[in-house]
């Protein structure tokens, strides 16, 4: 088993690389060759015996996707992307990332040829969606989104899908709820303050909410992210075809009920860390998207995903606080 992974060196690139390298196997197959990309350079896991290959690389330039699949990788797991509040600021460097990268993979593929036909697992979004919304959103639901990064996902969507009628790669689309809670430091995802108003006061510090409490939205782990991507790599493609991109499930939620989670984990004093700062870009992107979804097809495919916030807030202090919160 040969993985190429794109966008390594981001937060759920290095879980990915870290589950992979804790199961060595992938689709009950040994895995013999790892390569990593990312526009910097990912970290080379340790101790792990297979070949592991990284490249700090563009890869929208076709003669990096050209080189990032010469070695005909079995599994591709497309992560690299430029983030929606990034994306929705600076739209050349979105459509530069987002879409002409993917599209640099895809043709790198296609051209291949010689009955070439990778399983490629794309991380898409919910974004893709755009109100006005029915009460529950299911999978063929038009997309009609209404920022830069969801239509630059749900061009891809759609690129996938014809590569995939076409016979040139063997795809899967995955739209990812807003994955919470994300360790380390905030990055320019208009999403980022569901991470921050958990992450900041956990750690005893203070976390700014720019939108109101009643924003409601759809959410899962790392945890359950890395879990979705695994399950999408071993998933019998006559299951889904030909509506290959799929919901994943999450968790229902306002900013109300987050804080309320993280007071009944954590308490007053931890709950009290946040201060609303209202921020006008933040609430137009977000009053966007989507909340709730009916995730009937991933569920029956066996996707799995936490069952409240308070799982997902006791996921973030297991796998990242090693058990302890702040006082």
């Amino acid at each position: 088993m040969h993985i190429l992974m794109t966008g390594a060196a981001g937060m759920i690139g290095r879980k990915l690389t870290a589950r992979l390298i804790a199961d060595k196997a992938l689709n009950e197959r040994p895995i013999e060759r790892l390569t990593l990309l990312d526009v910097s350079a990912p970290q080379r896991p340790l101790n792990f015996s297979a070949h592991v290959g990284t490249l700090a690389a563009d890869l929208a330039d076709p003669a990096t996707a050209r080189a990032a699949i010469a070695g005909r990788p079995d599994v591709i797991f497309h992560l690299a992307a430029v983030v929606s509040g990034e994306a929705e600021l600076d739209f050349e460097k979105g459509v530069h990332v987002n879409f002409d990268g993917s599209r640099a993979l895809l043709e790198a593929i296609r051209t291949v040829g010689d009955g070439y036909r990778p399983r490629l697992v794309f991380t898409s979004s919910i974004a893709v969606f755009g109100a006005p919304f029915p009460e529950s959103i299911p999978d063929d639901f038009a997309l009609t989104p209404l920022t830069s990064y969801g239509t630059q996902k749900a061009m891809v969507e759609l690129m996938l899908a014809d590569y995939t009628r076409r016979g040139c790669v063997d795809g899967v689309g995955i739209r990812l709820p807003n994955v919470v809670v994300r360790p380390g430091k905030p990055n320019k995802a208009a999403s980022g303050f569901f991470s921050s108003i958990i992450r900041e006061p956990l750690n005893g510090e203070e976390a700014t909410l720019p939108v109101d409490e009643s924003v409601r939205n759809w959410h899962a782990s790392p945890r359950a992210a890395v879990g979705f991507l695994v399950h999408a790599a071993g998933i019998d493609a006559k299951n889904i075809a030909p509506r290959i991109n799929l919901t994943m499930p999450g968790v229902c939620c306002t900013v109300a009920e987050q804080i309320a989670a993280l007071r009944r984990i954590a308490g007053d004093k931890v709950a009290a860390r946040i201060r609303r700062a209202p921020d006008p870009l933040v609430q137009r992107i977000v009053g966007g998207w989507p909340s709730w979804f009916d995730a009937v097809r991933a569920l029956a495919l066996g996707f799995k995903v936490e069952r409240s916030f308070d799982e997902i807030i006791r996921a973030h202090i297991d796998d990242e606080l090693g058990g302890r919160i702040a006082s």
